[in-house]
Parts: C-alpha cells; sequence; structure tokens
C-alpha cells in the first residue's frame, strides 16, 4: 500500500500559462489592475483599458521584468 502523503506535488504543476486560464477573459480583478497600473507608472507606461485578466497578468510580469519587481 502507497502512503499518499509520502508523495509531493510538483509546484511547477501549479503554474498555468494565463492564455489557458478559464476565467482568463473576465476583466481584470482589482488587485491586478492596481498593481499594474502602479508599475506602469514607474515605468513611464500607460495600461489600456479594454485588457483581459490574461492579458493584464502578462503585462504585469513584461512590467515586473521592465521595473525589476520581478526579482
Amino acid at each position: 500500500m502507497t502512503d499518499r502523503n509520502d508523495q509531493q506535488p510538483d509546484p511547477r504543476g501549479a503554474i498555468k500559462d494565463p492564455q489557458e486560464w478559464v476565467t482568463g477573459d473576465e476583466p481584470p480583478t482589482a488587485a491586478q489592475e492596481s498593481y499594474l497600473h502602479t508599475l506602469a507608472r514607474e515605468a513611464g507606461e500607460e495600461v489600456p483599458d479594454d485588457l483581459t485578466k490574461a492579458e493584464a497578468s502578462q503585462r504585469i510580469d513584461e512590467l515586473q521584468e521592465e521595473t525589476g519587481r520581478g526579482r
């Protein structure tokens, strides 16, 4: 008999491409919008008004790299 507690989940399995999110076409969350605007202000960039949740996540990743917050 195998003890299920001995098996550790693969942490990479929890990471999913935003384009594959079931809710990716929904509007961004309030937290995403707030953080995205903070990053965009720091980077001197504009944030489009019509981003989806998935697009906002991708833009956050890009701006984190640009501003150095993604380290």
